[in-house]
């Protein structure tokens, strides 16, 4: 891997030997030395361009999905603890403080104090609220107190409810991607996909197209005014305005995207579990930020320490990324 530095002792900087290389060119190697100076520069914003590991969180059992609160700047993590599909009420909800340092590891626990919690997936915040994608439920919590609020069925209506956002309207958006498991953990994609929206009076398909292609990570992109949702059974990116019949490619990716958040600067960040990476897509264009990341699930950014919170599912682990 290309790691640029300084030295104490020559001052040299990578550009700067860039420029010292172009500056040596006479002018009957300027067509050669402009090549250079390009292939030198993209490489340069590739490496410039990657996120940096600051740590991670063990010893979780099956987290897949983080958020971050900023008024209590804590981190929610959701414990499926077992199989995607299973009802069995040993779910849970772990609070993490900024660092990832464990704060309270069973913050809000299936079979506890009047808690249901099969297995937990995408999380949303709305005020004090903590809504929580359960299988065939959409659940709210107290964020302060982890008390239940509400238990929002649509039970016979989704395959699999996944991803949550926050909309315009103060309503949650869920994703169904559509997917069963059999007998032997075995995927299949029966459909529907389809994004609903959440209250506490009730749930509605907000949208249904095949396109989606297994919609799985949801976002509020507020500069767009727009949803992004990325596909899992698929590669595509799409974005989504409410009212809209159908949504919009923004892109593809290389397959089985599952978390995307958008950044401060606009670009929407994605995880990929074919090539088990995290990237950024900007503009149509797709960046690798960082990579050698198993089983990449539901991810948020915070914005205070500039950092990623990124959940492994299959290796109990929340890892942490510092973007540049």
């Amino acid at each position: 891997m290309l790691r640029l530095y300084c030295s104490s002792t020559t001052g040299l900087t990578y550009a700067g030997l860039i420029l010292g290389l172009v500056a040596c060119k006479g002018p009957e190697k300027r067509p050669q030395s402009d090549k250079a100076l390009a292939e030198s520069a993209a490489v340069y914003e590739e490496v410039a361009a990657r996120f940096r590991k600051v740590g991670e969180t063990a010893n979780l059992q099956g987290p897949e999905s983080a958020r971050y609160d900023r008024d209590l700047d804590v981190w929610f993590v959701s414990n499926v603890n077992g199989t995607p599909t299973a009802k069995d009420n040993n779910g849970y909800i772990s609070r993490l403080r900024p660092d990832g340092t464990p704060y309270n590891l069973k913050f809000i626990e299936g079979g506890k104090k009047g808690v249901t919690l099969n297995a937990p997936k995408g999380l949303s915040i709305i005020g004090d609220t903590l809504w929580v994608a359960d299988v065939d439920f959409a659940r709210a919590f107290n964020k302060r107190t982890g008390a239940a609020l509400a238990n929002v069925t649509i039970q016979g209506r989704v395959k699999f409810l996944n991803g949550a956002a926050v909309g315009p309207d103060g309503a949650v958006y869920m994703t169904d991607t559509g997917i069963a498991f059999g007998p032997k953990g075995e995927i299949s994609h029966p459909g529907p996909d389809q994004v609903l929206r959440i209250t506490r009076s009730g749930a509605t398909v907000a949208l249904s197209s095949a396109t989606l292609a297994g919609p799985n990570g949801i976002t509020w992109d507020s500069k767009e005014n727009r949803f992004v949702i990325v596909s899992f059974t698929g590669n595509g990116i799409f974005g989504w305005k409410p009212g809209d019949k159908d949504v919009k490619s923004l892109g593809t990716g290389p397959g089985q995207q599952d978390g995307v958040t958008v950044l401060p600067d606009g670009r929407i960040l994605v995880t990929s579990w074919a090539d088990s990476s995290l990237f950024v897509l900007d503009h149509g264009k797709t960046t690798k930020v960082a990579t050698g990341i198993a089983s990449p699930a539901d991810i948020d950014f915070d914005e205070k320490d500039s950092r990623v919170a990124v959940p492994q599912l299959l290796v109990n682990k929340v890892q942490f990324w510092e973007a540049p």
